[in-house]
């Protein structure tokens, strides 16, 4: 079978050679997508994307500015309007998304490979973890489409109400760059299903995945201009979106500053919905009495380490009780080199990538730095790995020794670095894992179910973990309290914030 083939049908079977070759033949779509097809922007402008493993141009993007968002959002509009995706029967409508989840799964290899090129991921989490996750996320609010209800209250016998579902228009969504295609779904999906149009502006360090996501929607038999996508950065087109009076309402993933502007954004024009998912700083807090420490140590460092630490939910705050502290450090340094090797995204073999920019890259080492003139104490990491000086790459750091008013304790780093911050007893490590301005996650490791349900409710954050960390499917509604946002993703409370109630009232007298 041609590598050609097995991209397609058995892409987890390729070798790092192959994914070159793909690499080098692979045919890129860097327009805009408005009305169901790739236009260029008006005014001619693009932006490099690069990538962040070898620091070479991948692609010339077409950048989208204000015209180009009105443009997307007429687009959406006239689709609107046309009623084609909102009074389509629920069930057929349900079937362009299952096609959409299939066209996806059909194609993950090739998505895959644009989101490894694009913002350094390996190859073999983008194959195993994001695209199996995108297709579950299609699937799942699919699935919800006609389990949308309304209802009928008891009114005295002359009357009759309803409470219906509608949904509320146009969506802007804006995602962000460490799960390209995942996120964005996150977003487009439960939009989609309830009967929005959508334009979706990527991030500008990774848009590719979600160009040809919007391809296949049409391919999926999606109507024109229900799917629009305009590339381009937050300050152009990112504000463009938010404050456009024809926008229903803005999903935003990112950080927590840019979230609050994009909140006056919306005050400034049409008091537009907001959601959005910011920040985090997510403490794992280790107790005494956990049952396998080889199991909490894994779950810890994969907990900070994966996908370079790009994480929102990253849990980079290790609390950890003072009995188990040295066998912990010792444990976790010992493990997490074994299973961390930067090298080639496009090696199957390589377990650790990138970080998404040069600049961002110099941005995590500038915290190590100062968490070092703090006086943490620096036991793994710190810096570039060796020989992988032409990428933008950061070694898994842990710091030990650190007290929770020190930066590297209290700032999303969002990169590969861990803190390490003993804690006396419970009360202690309540009290540290709550000294944040971020609430997103947090996880607790203890075999005693006591203690387990009275930390769940004492943490302040909008999901805890017990006895593990990241762990959940599509159910789980997924968002923070305090300055990680005001929303939650996934689940079917997610797809009821893409709707809104209608209350019709009929006199029968």
């Amino acid at each position: 079978m041609s590598t050609q083939a097995l991209v397609t049908e058995a892409p987890q079977t390729l070798r790092q050679q192959d994914w070159l070759t793909l690499a080098n033949n692979l045919q890129l779509e860097t327009g805009l997508f408005i009305d169901g097809r790739f236009v260029e922007a008006r005014k001619g402008n693009r932006f490099d994307s690069l990538n962040p493993a070898t620091g070479e141009v991948l692609a010339s993007v077409a950048f989208g500015d204000e015209s180009d968002v009105d443009r997307a959002v007429a687009s959406a509009k006239q689709a609107w309007n046309g009623g084609h995706w909102r009074y389509m029967a629920p069930r057929s409508r349900m079937a362009v998304l299952m096609r959409l989840a299939d066209l996806v799964e059909q194609n993950a290899g090739e998505l895959a490979l644009l989101e490894t090129l694009d913002m350094g991921k390996p190859i073999t989490d983008a194959l195993t973890i994001d695209l199996p996750e995108v297709v579950s996320s299609i699937r799942f609010y699919a699935e919800c489409i006609d389990k949308l209800e309304g209802a009928v209250t008891n009114t005295a016998a002359a009357a009759l109400h309803l409470i219906q579902r509608e949904p509320l228009g146009i969506v802007g969504a804006i995602s962000p760059w460490n799960y390209p295609l995942l996120m964005a779904t996150w977003k487009v999906a439960p939009a989609l299903a309830a009967g929005n149009c959508v334009v979706l502006k990527p991030a500008q360090q990774a848009p590719l995945s979600c160009l040809r996501l919007a391809q296949l929607f049409i391919e999926a038999g999606g109507p024109p201009g229900v799917f629009n996508v305009v590339n381009g950065d937050g300050p152009v087109t990112g504000r463009a979106l938010a404050l456009h009076m024809d926008v229903a309402k803005i999903s935003f993933t990112g950080s927590t500053a840019v979230g609050k502007q994009i909140m006056i954004y919306a005050g400034q024009s049409n008091l537009k919905r907001v959601a959005l998912e910011t920040g985090g700083k997510s403490p794992q807090i280790f107790m005494p009495d956990l049952e396998d420490l080889d199991a909490a140590v894994e779950r810890a460092y994969g907990g900070i380490f994966d996908n370079a630490g790009q994480v929102c939910n990253a849990g980079s705050r290790l609390l950890v009780h003072r009995d188990l502290h040295d066998a912990f450090v010792e444990k976790f340094v010992e493990r997490s080199r074994q299973a961390y090797r930067p090298g080639d995204p496009l090696n199957p073999a390589t377990t650790l990538g990138p970080v998404v920019t040069r600049a961002h890259q110099q941005g995590v080492l500038a915290k190590i730095e100062q968490g070092l003139r703090e006086g943490a104490q620096l036991v793994m990491g710190g810096g570039e790995p060796s020989g992988m000086e032409q990428g933008a790459y950061v070694s898994p750091t842990l710091f030990t020794g650190v007290e929770p008013g020190m930066s590297i304790a209290r700032d999303e780093i969002f990169g590969p670095v861990a803190a390490v911050i003993p804690f006396e007893d419970e009360a202690e490590a309540i009290a540290i894992a709550n000294d944040s301005i971020y609430g997103l996650a947090a996880s607790v490791w203890t075999r005693d179910l006591k203690t387990a349900h009275r930390m769940v409710g004492a943490l302040e954050a909008g999901v805890v973990w017990v006895n593990c960390f990241g762990d959940g499917d599509m159910t789980q509604p997924f968002g923070g309290y305090k300055q990680s946002g005001n929303t939650r993703d996934k689940s079917f409370e997610c797809l009821l914030g893409y709707t809104q109630s209608k209350s019709a009232w009929f006199d029968l007298g």
